[in-house]
């Protein structure tokens, strides 16, 4: 028995897309999902169709999928379920209309899971890698409840915020982070191929040249003979860097420590993490969730590990029998003013409704600095940019003008 299932699941199915008469005589089209094309004839045969052309859909090679596409697919799903239209064509339509293939094919499985019986939120389940444990608790919540369309438009509205709080965070890094990579491009195209033209015309001079432009062609000296040292280095390096960020435990908990020092951008994360952690847990707990299950989510959705094991802390506490704003207290790092609306909140029995206004609080907060931080980066960068290329020209015209004075 075991043996016939598991041959069933490996039987690989495509999209034929078929066009044929009804029992009136009237031409249908439409598509079927399906091992070849005697099975989809044999489908339509029982449907009461004379399929007259079947043909296998090309399937376009898929991008990856993003948690934007997931965000964009639950927005899409909970607005097509409030408006009446039954799960299986909902995803249907999500799917057939998603420009992604890959997202398409994911739809297209999940469909074929709920077709058979499995309930929604274990069929996200079976793709941790799209749906993380905070989505499908929540799905699951709202498939108990029978509020399925309420929580997924709680969903697609929590994912919206969070990526629109992520976007915003890489933009204000990504400008000073561009600006710099292109300025180190043209210093080294300066230094290997224009320094040593110069260095040619001063050694005919035959005097003495001023310190700043020896040091500048000791640079240009050294990345001529070192180039393939220096770009070496640092493409290796940062390569490395990358992946013992992304695989190395240890590592992970040092950097998000050290981001949250940085001066400037540390208190941006900050506070990205803290509208993250307020926004999900209000979630959660606003979709019936117990608090104590709300916090296993809740931790690992901040992206930080700092607040991921603060987050673990209190949720052994609030399990003790603590309040929420005591064991918030404990891990002396949140502030002041989303203990208080948490302390409110519990006092009041709107817990939810307090961290979403301080989540709304933080959100726009983040607004602000991305804004300040982009006019601020602007003027800073074109000073410390024209400060290097400025120097380089300067010292590279010293021996010209000392040469002309002479004259």
């Amino acid at each position: 028995m075991a043996t016939r299932a598991a041959s069933a699941k490996q039987i690989k199915e495509f999209v034929f897309e078929w066009k044929g008469k009804d029992r009136n005589g009237k031409i249908v089209r439409g598509e079927t999902r399906a091992a070849g094309e005697k099975q989809v004839q044999a489908v339509l045969r029982r449907q009461g169709v004379l399929a007259t052309q079947i043909k296998k859909r090309r399937m376009r090679s898929g991008k990856r999928i993003k948690p934007k596409d997931i965000a964009i697919f639950t927005r899409q799903l909970a607005t097509m379920m409030k408006a009446g239209v039954p799960l299986l064509q909902a995803f249907d339509i999500v799917g057939r209309g998603n420009p992604n293939a890959s997202v398409t094919k994911l739809l297209n499985d999940i469909r074929m899971d709920v077709e058979t019986g499995t309930s929604l939120s274990s069929a996200f389940r079976k793709y941790p890698l799209y749906f993380n444990s905070l989505y499908c608790n929540l799905v699951e919540a709202g498939e108990a409840a029978g509020i399925l369309e309420s929580l997924l438009d709680r969903l697609a509205t929590y994912m919206e915020k969070t990526e629109a709080i992520k976007s915003k965070i890489k933009s204000a890094l990504m400008y000073p982070i561009a600006v710099l990579v292109v300025a180190f491009v043209v210093v080294t195209i300066i230094m290997i191929f224009v320094i040593p033209s110069f260095k040619d015309v001063f050694t005919s001079f035959g005097a003495d040249l001023p310190a700043p432009t020896l040091l500048v062609i000791a640079i240009s000296e050294f990345f001529v003979k070192y180039w393939w040292l220096i770009f070496g280095a640092l493409g290796g390096g940062g390569y490395f860097f990358m992946q013992a960020w992304k695989r190395s435990e240890k590592m992970q908990k040092f950097m998000d420590r050290v981001l949250l020092k940085v001066p400037i951008f540390g208190a941006l994360i900050e506070k990205a993490v803290v509208a993250r952690w307020t926004r999900t847990l209000s979630t959660m707990f606003a979709a019936g969730v117990p608090l104590v299950e709300a916090l296993d989510s809740v931790g690992g959705a901040s992206g930080n590990s700092v607040y991921l094991t603060a987050t673990e802390s209190i949720q052994q506490e609030v399990s003790t029998g603590t309040s929420l704003t005591t064991a918030m207290t404990n891990v002396n790092l949140f502030p002041s003013m989303v203990i208080q609306m948490a302390a409110i909140g519990e006092e009041s029995g709107s817990l939810d409704h307090m961290l979403g206004k301080a989540a709304d609080f933080y959100e726009a907060e983040v607004d602000e600095m991305v804004a300040g931080l982009s006019s601020l980066m602007e003027p800073i960068i074109i000073v410390v940019l024209g400060t290097v290329i400025g120097g380089i020209v300067i010292s590279m015209y010293l021996p010209i003008f000392k040469l002309g004075q002479v004259v």
